[in-house]
Order: structure tokens, then sequence, then C-alpha cells
């Protein structure tokens, strides 16, 4: 049996996704074969796995930091908000189906047996396995019939460090105060305070400190400096959506509400001559020299939303200047139309904002599966995209095809995709679609296609040269290759500022309940 340790947070995105990522590669360096798991994720942000099935892309990072493949048995439920009361409910990687937040509320304990599944299976590999939590212990609401915060944890009796988030204040009330409104029992749980994204002199918070252990009668296991980490986090809160300065190549993505997968632009953080912003409105989208529209939960919805503020008609302007790239739903947007007769997401037809020449009917047999080939001979400012390497993945409940009339245009014309080693069935497009007017919008249902270094390098070249401005020579490293020394960054730094010693030494076998 493995042993386990949990790491819980006074809320969410007080670090506890990038803390267990350290901790597995810590453990993967010395030597010990560690996994994390997570048994409920609520993200927007997910990943396809080898067997076409969907996780959450926190549990994919600390996966790759720990040195292993992701596996759905990492993340069993994965929840996906469709809107503000409810979401798509994921089991072990396929599709249960859509329930309000009061029907899951009811309905989460009858997968316990799923969660109890999925950890064996990693226990089958697994020396250590790290668990994180989700949201706060603390939710009292969300306390009967836990399966992801204490439940989880007296479900494998596992150890708890709870971390809190000074950098937003507060943080002996968060870590008191959790302590407080737990159980005598799940107190007991917990073996060491971790106090996170500090700036400053430690020497000035130790009183604190030695008064958080005196109330709180449980030891701060580590105080972590604020790291500026180019890692994958999740959804709403990441730090990203925050950024607004533009410099260099300056790549505007619509953050509409129920934005997905936006993690296929974070290629471009390693280059400190491009800036990705994430604007909701016309008024800060300003002069970009990109255009991305990314992935959508809710594909409809986003595009009325568009439509609503503006920012529809404004994409159509700048398209006759710059690039726009559609990815996923941002790319069944910039087509004809989009039907939905099944009442997928809204139901009925609504028009596209008309940039592509393609028409999306939404189904809901999902598209899951893994893709590798090269960019299509593409036209206008991202020619030199063209026959590059790509390797990512499809997720995406619509199927895509030409509309008639370029069929007919491009029939002797237009250049086929080359071989893709795992197509998906239904015949859909697998290739970058190109505007057949004005050449400068772009479309394809492949998440990660700038994820290589050359092709997001080709890309800023391209941006740049339009753009008659010269950026720094150099080789731009894959996109994988830099996330793994971020995760060698995050190590070290934990390894610093943690009492790795203690931690190691709060290791509890694993006894799942029946």
């Amino acid at each position: 049996m493995a042993k386990v340790i949990m790491v819980q947070g006074t809320m969410s995105n007080a670090g506890k996704s990038f803390l267990v990522a350290g901790l597995c590669r810590i453990m993967k360096q010395d030597g010990y074969r560690t996994a994390p798991f997570k048994s409920q994720n609520m993200a927007l942000n997910s990943f396809i796995t080898e067997e076409g099935l969907e996780m959450g892309r926190a549990q994919v990072m600390q996966a790759e930091a720990a040195g292993i493949k992701p596996s759905v048995c990492m993340n069993p439920i994965l929840l996906k908000p469709t809107n503000h009361t409810g979401s798509q409910v994921i089991v072990n990687g396929e599709v249960l189906g859509n329930m309000s937040a009061r029907d899951y509320f009811s309905y989460k304990t009858k997968l316990i047996p799923e969660i109890k599944k999925a950890f064996r299976k990693l226990e089958e590999s697994a020396d250590i396995i790290v668990i994180e939590g989700a949201g706060s212990p603390a939710e009292i609401n969300l306390h009967e019939n836990d399966i992801v915060n204490m439940g989880m944890a007296e479900l494998v009796d596992a150890p708890v460090l709870l971390v809190g988030d000074i950098d937003r204040g507060g943080v002996f009330a968060q870590l008191l105060g959790t302590l407080l409104l737990l159980t005598a029992e799940e107190k007991k749980r917990v073996a060491g305070l971790i106090i996170n994204k500090f700036r400053g002199d430690k020497s000035i918070l130790n009183p604190g400190i030695r008064m958080l252990e005196e109330r709180g009668n449980v030891p701060v296991t580590g105080v972590i400096p604020y790291m500026d980490l180019a890692l994958e986090d999740e959804d709403s809160l990441t730090e990203r959506f925050c950024k607004k300065e533009a410099k260099g190549i300056d790549i505007a993505v619509l953050r509409y509400p129920r934005i997905s997968n936006f993690t296929d632009l974070n290629v471009f953080e390693q280059m400190p001559d491009v800036s990705i912003r994430y604007v909701a409105s016309v008024s800060e989208l300003h002069h970009p020299d990109m255009i991305v529209l990314p992935g959508s939960k809710n594909t409809m919805g986003d595009l009325k939303w568009m439509r609503q503020n503006g920012l529809e008609t404004a994409v159509k302007k700048k398209a006759r200047e710059i690039p726009v790239f559609g990815i996923c739903g941002g790319y069944q947007m910039l087509g004809e139309t989009i039907a939905d007769p099944e009442g997928v997401e809204e139901g009925g037809t609504l028009k596209g904002i008309g940039l592509l020449p393609v028409a999306t009917q939404l189904v809901k047999e999902k598209v899951r599966c893994q893709v590798k080939g090269r960019v299509n001979e593409l036209e206008g400012i991202l020619l030199p995209l063209s026959g590059l390497e790509y390797s990512g993945y499809e997720i995406h409940m619509g199927l895509t095809k030409r509309t008639e009339q370029e069929e007919a245009r491009t029939e002797h014309e237009r250049k086929r995709p080359e071989h893709v080693e795992k197509q998906p069935e239904h015949g859909k497009i697998t290739e970058v679609v190109v505007s057949g007017k004005n050449k400068n919008v772009y479309g394809t249902y492949v998440h990660g296609i700038f994820d290589k270094g050359e092709t997001a390098a080709a890309l800023v070249r391209a941006l740049a040269e339009k753009k008659g401005i010269r950026t720094e020579n150099g080789t731009i490293e894959d996109y994988q290759s830099f996330k793994e020394k971020q995760y060698d960054r995050l190590a070290e730094t934990l390894r610093e500022y943690l009492d790795m010693k203690e931690i190691y030494g709060m290791l509890r076998e694993a006894r799942l309940k029946e």
C-alpha cells in the first residue's frame, strides 16, 4: 500500500495545486514513485489522455512534475461548469451527464466507490500519493457528505498540511478560523500549517507564527516565498487574467464567461518580447497584433456575450488588419452557423461571426482524442507555420464541416492535411482552416498547436515582421521542456523553505475504508 499525505487550503487559489506538484517533484527526485490524486476537481481546463479520457489539467501538471503519465485515476471526478448553477459531471474520464448543483450535492456520495476504485488503481504503481483538496475544508455548508477535503482524508486516513495565502492578507485568521471550524477529529488530522506567497522579511512574521502555533496547537511547517512560476493553474482564479501590460508582440485573448483550456497560450510566457492579455471588453482590446478566441464550455452562450458587449463587431473589424485565431469553441464561433438540434447547449441555431467558411453542429457525443501531424498549407500572415509539426488533443461536443460553397470553391485547390496518427471518428476537419476572404482568420480544433517551440517562434516572427519590429534572437524551447525547468525550480524552492524531514515523517500508510 502507498503512503499518503494531503494538502488542503484555507481557500481556493491558496496554492494547493503548486504545492502538490512541488512535493511530487521532490519525492520523485528522492527516488520515490509518486503520484497526485484529487477525488473531485471543478475546472474548465481539461486534458485528454492517451486512452481518450478526460481529466483536470491540474492533475496532469502534477503528474508531469512526478515524471509519470497522467491517468484518469488521478482525478476520478471532474465537474465542468456549464452555467452558474450546473455542471457537466465526468466520471473516470467519461461524461455522466449534466447536473444542477443541488442534484449533484445529493448524488455525489454514490460516486465514493469510483473514488476508491481509482485510488486503489493508483496505489498499484505508487510508493507515495500526494492528495489535493478543493476549496476549503471549513465550508460548513458543504461539510455533509464531503468527498474531497476532510471526507477524503478520513477515507484513506491521510495526514493534512493546511496552506494559507498571505498575499491576500489575513493569513492568521484564515488558518486559525479554518482550524476552529473543523471537528475535533478533523483537527487531529492537521499535521502542519504552511504560509504561502510571502513577500518580505520573515523575521517580522515570526511573532505571528509563534502566536499561530500557540493558539492553533499545530506547528508551522514552512513559509514559502511568492514564486512567479509559469505553470498551469486552474481556471478563472488564475493571476494570468490580471496581466494587462502590452509589450512587443501583443496577443489579446478573449476572456468570455465560460473560457476553457486557455493554457493553449502558456507557451508564449517564456518569450520576453510577447505579452498575453486576457480581455473581456472592447475598452480592454486596444490594438493587439493578434486576437485569439480560445475554447469555451458554452460556445453559443459565450458568442451571445460577445455579441452583446460589442467584442464580436470589434473582432470583425480587427480581422481586416491583424490575424484572428480560433481554437475549439473559438473556432466554432468564427464559422457561419452553430446548430444545436439536440439541445446540448441552448438549442436552436445561432449565426456565427462569419469569418471562417465552416458550419458546426453540436452533438451529445464528445470527441476526445490525442492528435499529431503537421500544419497544413496556410495563407496570409501565418504562412510560415505551414508544414510545422504539432501534437495536441481535441475535446469538443461539435462536428464542424466546410460550407458547401467553400467545398465547391476549393475542390481542386485545397491541400489536405498530412497524416494524423489518431484520427477520431465523425470525419471532421483536423487542420488549421483559413478564411477564403481576407486570409487573416484561422481556426482549429487542436489544443496545444503552438506548444512546440518552433511553431511558437515562427508565429512570433511572422507577427514581428508585419509590425516592423525585431524580437530577441534565440531558440524557443518546446513548452514541455520549459515546464520541466519550472518544476525543478519549484522543487528547489520548496526544499529550501519547507521542513521536508518533518513532512516525510508525517507520511502515513493509506488505510482505505470499506
